[in-house]
């Protein structure tokens, strides 16, 4: 009978101890070929656009709270990836890479940095590429990059919205989604829909365009939409609660299943 008793408590307690070794999750986002700044109130050059700081309609700090609801922690990378640069991140986001238009100087993705990123992944990296359309974002870099993982970013400008009429941008998703759990009618505008190859598959569709599509690669997985998206602006933020949009819950979504892929790196 004790021997019974020894053996329910070592199981109990097996069952409860935190998995040895267990680590925060990180995630950075890209400041390096995204690298845009304005001059604030004070006069002074501050960096803005689809950063975790920026707290107005522009920034990504909504979505920054919802993956630090989910017990990640934020980094941001201001220089170029690279395999020690990469190093310890477990998501690495690259969002709408900058154009001549919106910087003197932009840094666009080299060979260098998809060789880098490449190998990121195989080793079990999460890598999300948010795009946008042609005329904001530098798509022919980020194409050689997204080309890796059997993704095109499509020189369109699919659900173009006008004024405020919103529901032009609405797209339903079926409540089988693989990623989109909570979500049913989301809002996006003026995409960059994506075309197919080597193995990767949609997410999302909408009149038979790809919007959302996954990767695998090695041991890691490739995200991709062809928007910004979830930036503060359209994470229900602006959009009007009659329309039923839930940009808010589709963060949600997307923040946990990500999180959910992290598996643990190879060391060598």
């Amino acid at each position: 009978m004790q021997v019974k008793h020894y053996i329910l408590a070592l199981l109990f307690a097996i069952t409860i101890t935190p998995r040895a070794g267990a680590q925060t999750k990180v995630v950075t986002l890209d400041c390096f070929f995204n690298n845009e700044y304005r001059k604030n109130t004070a006069g002074s050059m501050e960096r803005f656009h689809y950063t975790w700081e920026d707290t107005k309609s522009t920034g990504y700090s909504i979505w920054g709270g919802v993956f630090e609801k989910n017990g990640a922690t934020l980094k941001s990378l201001t220089v170029e990836p690279t395999a020690e640069s990469l190093k310890g991140s477990d998501i690495y986001i690259i969002v709408d890479p900058d154009t001549r238009k919106e910087t003197a100087n932009p840094n666009y993705i080299e060979s260098r940095h998809i060789k880098a990123i490449r190998a990121w992944v195989k080793n079990g990296g999460i890598l999300v590429m948010l795009a946008n359309d042609s005329a904001n974002a530098e798509l022919p870099h980020l194409n050689k990059l997204a080309e890796e993982f059997g993704i095109h970013f499509n020189d369109d400008l699919y659900k173009h919205v006008i004024d405020k009429q919103f529901e032009m941008g609405a797209i339903n998703i079926r409540p089988d989604n693989s990623i989109f759990k909570t979500a049913g009618k989301v809002y996006l505008k003026d995409i960059a829909t994506l075309q197919l190859s080597r193995g990767a598959v949609p997410v999302l569709t909408d009149s038979n365009k790809v919007i959302v599509a996954t990767a695998r690669y090695g041991r890691g997985i490739v995200f991709a939409v062809g928007d910004p998206w979830i930036y503060n602006e359209y994470t229900n933020g602006r959009l009007p609660a009659s329309f039923g949009f839930e940009n808010d819950k589709a963060a949600e979504d997307i923040t946990r299943w990500l999180l959910m892929q992290i598996r643990p790196k190879e060391t060598n």
